[in-house]
């Protein structure tokens, strides 16, 4: 048995490559061996969000705090607030973060395939982000 406590684990600055915006990163559990899967707290200030991006094994968002925005590729921005649960198959090439004028948490759920979970792309653009 292994306890995380609150607070043992320092907090990072979500990478500008891979976010616009301001973004921190809380690690709520990193890949261990033989499981494959990875979480972490993730808090956006209003108007921040992630590139688009895909997982090899899909990714589940959990939403504790504020309200925000997801949107897979060719469908419409959704709304998402506390409690929602949002699934991304994988593959599937999306974004989220928060709401223009409201911050957003949520917890990251992501399994590693090969030791990757993600594949970062192209950042989303004010245009799309406002859409």
């Amino acid at each position: 048995m292994d306890i995380k406590r609150s607070g043992s684990q320092p907090s990072t600055k979500g990478p500008v490559d891979w976010f616009t915006g301001t973004v921190r990163i809380d690690p709520q559990f990193p890949v261990r061996e033989p499981a494959r899967a990875a979480g972490n707290a993730v808090t956006f200030e209003p108007g921040a969000r992630t590139a688009w991006h895909t997982h090899p094994l899909g990714q589940i968002l959990i939403v504790t705090a504020g309200c925000g925005r997801v949107q897979r590729e060719g469908g419409p921005i959704e709304d998402i607030r506390p409690g929602d649960v949002v699934w991304f198959e994988p593959g599937e090439k999306h974004w989220h973060g928060a709401a223009p004028t409201t911050a957003m948490t949520h917890i990251a759920i992501q399994e590693a395939l090969d030791g990757k979970t993600v594949d970062w792309m192209e950042k989303v653009t004010d245009a799309e982000y406002g859409a």
